[in-house]
């Protein structure tokens, strides 16, 4: 695959980078259900071979346990991929999830992946919220002293808007936005994606294939046989009218992926790569046969009358 630079990083990553989300497993607030460990280092192991060169997780993803899985799976390989994790949410002995970019918060977060992941240093570290709102500049200016004292490489955010990114880049610059982006959800490219293109911020996107509803997979019976503690059963995107739309939309993803040998969700993600603010995208995987949906998104741009039939749906069918 071909590389790029992720903002004014040296990290110089593959257009498709895995997901650790759904490895997390079951039994915490934004769970997708349960999930087999060997099977997502498996996924992981088939994602590197293919190619990927890079990994994001989140200490939040299942409580701790996502950054265990992924820090077990890159100990088995010799070619080391970057790996990037985030900061921003800590949980309390009963699982309560809660919010914090306090300093001395921060940093024991920082610490607690180290370990997690067993790396010595964190190649790109985010944080997860802008949340609480107040503290901000304190949470960011603590991500600038740990870059500068060697613990995490370079430092980015995930989920700001263009205030937020504003508020930051005022303190030291980010290397790189984490926001969601999908042919669902393409809010981001009225203001944010603008603004990274301007200051040079580096953009690798979440839930292109807007959690599995672009894959050409889901189903109206499938949204109903989701697991009990999957976040998905609750997100408006997956409750009516949206799903009937979604689904329509993935099946025009579908037609299209059909006239070049390719699935629904290569389409959605290759949807997302076309804008040249997009550096990378996060593509979630739960399964190493999952990669086959997935790893030609970044082999050929779509064709211009491909973006405009998308471009007509989404202006057609507003949600």
């Amino acid at each position: 695959m071909n590389r790029r630079r992720l903002g004014n990083s040296d990290l110089m990553i593959t257009p498709l980078g895995v997901g650790a989300w759904a490895m997390g497993g079951g039994g915490w607030q934004f769970s997708w259900g349960p999930q087999d460990d060997e099977a997502s280092k498996k996924a992981i192991h088939a994602a590197l071979d293919a190619g990927w060169n890079w990994i994001d997780t989140a200490p939040v993803y299942g409580l701790g346990h996502s950054e265990e899985i992924v820090g077990q799976a890159v100990r088995e390989r010799h070619d080391k991929p970057y790996v990037f994790t985030k900061c921003a949410r800590v949980w309390s002995e009963d699982r309560t999830i809660g919010k914090s970019l306090k300093a001395d918060s921060i940093r024991r977060e920082c610490e607690a992946s180290l370990r997690r992941l067993g790396v010595d240093v964190i190649d790109l570290y985010q944080i997860h919220w802008p949340e609480p709102d107040e503290d901000v500049e304190e949470g960011w200016t603590t991500l600038v002293r740990l870059k500068e004292e060697g613990k995490v490489r370079w430092i980015g955010v995930s989920n700001f808007n263009t205030a937020h990114l504003k508020r930051a880049q005022a303190i030291a610059p980010v290397t790189s936005l984490q926001p969601p982006y999908s042919a669902v959800s393409p809010e981001i490219e009225q203001e944010i994606l603008p603004h990274c293109q301007q200051t040079g911020v580096g953009v690798i996107v979440y839930s292109p294939m807007k959690s599995g509803l672009l894959t050409g997979k889901m189903t109206k019976q499938r949204v109903a046989g989701l697991a009990e503690d999957d976040f998905r059963r609750k997100a408006p995107a997956f409750q009516e009218p949206q799903l009937s739309r979604n689904l329509r939309l993935a099946g025009l993803l579908g037609e299209i992926g059909r006239g070049h040998g390719i699935s629904a969700g290569e389409v959605a993600i290759a949807w997302t790569l076309r804008h040249p603010a997009v550096t990378g995208a996060i593509v979630g995987l739960r399964s190493p046969e999952q990669l086959d949906g997935v790893r030609r998104a970044a082999l050929q741009p779509l064709p211009p009358e491909d973006i405009r039939r998308i471009a007509g749906f989404i202006a057609q069918n507003p949600v």
